[in-house]
């Protein structure tokens, strides 16, 4: 099968040639339908977090099932499903107690640098990336990696849930728990930006200030939800919406991954408010806060990973938003690309020219 290989940072990713041994016990073989590119790809690509090289990157995707290996109950070939990174093992304390997007066990979540599923002619391994590697024409998952949906929901927009629309709604579902009329700041209106703000629409946030240095990306922040845009270039962002809210920020959610915007999160709560991060901060960045603010007012700031999603039951549902017209997945969609044309997309990622760019496999 065709695949892009990650074989250095900071370089382009290479279209070869790649194998998958046989599905084995509680593991699927899918055909990869779309897979939507994701900046946390990016952050990979350009080594601000660390991965065994070389690598088959991807991880937000659809696709169709071929086949399964011994004791899988769950699909059967021609299932469409949804992948997901958040795998779990349903046995462990987190997976007990209603958090299984951050399972502990590493039998089923595998660590980096430990899958053997992927193959090639080359000396020396290659890496299958997070459980996943969706930048491939086929996946070889654990069956509990994936969720199946209904046959009449579009694959391509179907990937996007994967990964950036889970990760932003439900950070307003799940993590922050946003009750209707409250007020919620959004920074960065990128893929994740954007899912948190139709998520806030979705439960009746009263007020939904989206923030940015893009303006094309700020009118569509309003087509999706927002009631008020903030454009960073006019000035200091806490300074805005401080004005805008005069101080009653229930929720910021920062959805940049930046030092910076983390913390502004924090400054932009009023009394009681949560500041919840979905951005992927750079590997060993620390973010600096003010002590005396915990105890002014009792303000927090927490963490977000991939939307503290239990995926089997979040993503149909978010499929169900959408065939209802409440999750607005068309307007996410900026390019529909080949393979052959991944670099590409990723450059217009970084430039800002697209929102997201989905790989289309039967193209």
């Amino acid at each position: 099968m065709k695949a892009a290989v990650l074989h250095e940072v900071n370089k382009p990713l290479a279209i070869e040639d790649v194998g998958l041994r046989k599905p084995g016990p509680r593991e699927v073989l899918l055909r990869t339908a779309c897979a939507g590119l994701c900046h946390s790809d990016l952050h990979f690509i350009e080594g601000l977090y660390p991965h065994p090289l070389p690598a088959v990157l991807g991880h937000e995707s659809a696709g169709i099932v071929e086949q399964v290996g011994s004791d899988v109950t769950y699909v059967k070939k021609g299932d469409h499903v949804v992948t997901c990174l958040s795998v779990f093992c349903g046995t462990c304390e987190q997976c007990l107690s209603g958090r299984p997007a951050i399972c502990t066990n590493t039998e089923v979540k595998l660590p980096p640098g430990v899958s053997t599923r992927l193959t090639w002619n080359k000396t020396g391994p290659i890496h299958q990336f997070i459980n996943m590697s969706s930048f491939a024409e086929q996946m070889l998952v654990h069956e509990n990696a994936i969720v199946k949906i209904r046959n009449d929901m579009p694959l391509d927009r179907a990937s996007l849930i994967g990964c950036g629309v889970m990760t932003g709604v439900g950070a307003i579902f799940n993590t922050a728990k946003v009750a209707p009329g409250e007020t919620v700041v959004v920074i960065g209106c990128g893929g994740i930006g954007m899912a948190a703000i139709n998520g806030a629409a979705i439960v009746g946030a009263g007020r939904i200030i989206a923030v940015d240095n893009n303006p094309v990306k700020l009118q569509l922040a309003t087509k999706l939800g927002a009631t008020d845009i903030i454009d960073v270039r006019n000035g200091d962002p806490v300074e805005q919406v401080k004005e805008l809210t005069k101080g009653q920020v229930h929720h910021a959610i920062e959805a940049v991954g930046a030092k910076i915007t983390a913390e502004q999160a924090f400054q932009m709560l009023g009394p009681g408010g949560v500041a919840t991060i979905i951005g992927m901060i750079p590997f060993g960045t620390k973010i600096e806060l003010h002590g005396f603010d915990f105890l002014r007012g009792e303000k927090k700031v927490q963490g977000s990973s991939m939307g503290s999603n239990r995926f089997r039951i979040d993503m149909p549902r978010l499929v169900e938003h959408y065939l209802k017209g409440r999750l607005h997945l068309d307007d996410w969609i900026s390019a529909r690309i080949k393979l052959s044309e991944i670099n590409e997309g990723f450059a217009n990622m970084k430039s800002g020219k697209v929102l997201r760019s989905v790989i289309m496999f039967d193209v």
